[in-house]
């Protein structure tokens, strides 16, 4: 029988959300809510959000731990999205996610939304994330993603159910 090897896969959740994420979709961000960025990350989100005129609350604390803001605007680490729907759903947070696309055929998501009102805001092509490895850069990365992502959106009242952006 032969043998063979596989290379070792690195899990890692540190993919930052490019400015464009959040101004593609700033129009649905409601302005008289305080936004609580619950995932620092390398801290550009939260100062883009605020940059844009948001209230933003971006702290590098324990989201598990704590509840601050009217509501989550984040791109949350992808292998927690379970436990971080799950604890949003807790505590009755309205959000916006950037999730994987296929996180809306998982059976958690089925059961947590199955009486409620999910809504998915389509981006128009892929979202660019910028990857960090232990806060830094990777050299020679490529911003290439090679997978979608949809806004998970929960509580926000959006004009339609799925929106699909121009």
């Amino acid at each position: 029988m032969a043998s063979f090897h596989t290379k070792t896969l690195q899990k890692h959740d540190d993919y930052m959300t490019p400015r464009s994420a959040w101004e593609a979709i700033s129009h649905f961000i409601p302005t008289d809510k305080v936004i609580w960025e619950a995932f620092y990350g390398d801290g550009t989100s939260g100062n883009d959000l605020s940059d844009m005129g948001f209230r933003v609350i971006h702290e590098p604390i324990d989201f598990f731990t704590n509840d601050l803001g009217d509501i989550v605007v984040s791109n949350p680490p992808f292998s927690k999205k379970k436990e971080i729907l799950t604890r949003l759903k807790e505590l009755n947070k309205p959000f916006i996610l950037i999730l994987p696309v296929p996180t809306i055929t998982t059976q958690y998501v089925r059961m947590l939304f199955q009486d409620e009102r999910l809504q998915i805001i389509i981006p128009r092509r892929r979202i660019q994330f910028d990857k960090l490895i232990n806060g830094e850069r990777p050299k020679n990365f490529k911003s290439d993603c090679n997978f979608n992502c949809f806004y998970y959106c929960w509580k926000m009242n959006l004009p339609k159910d799925i929106v699909f952006l121009e």
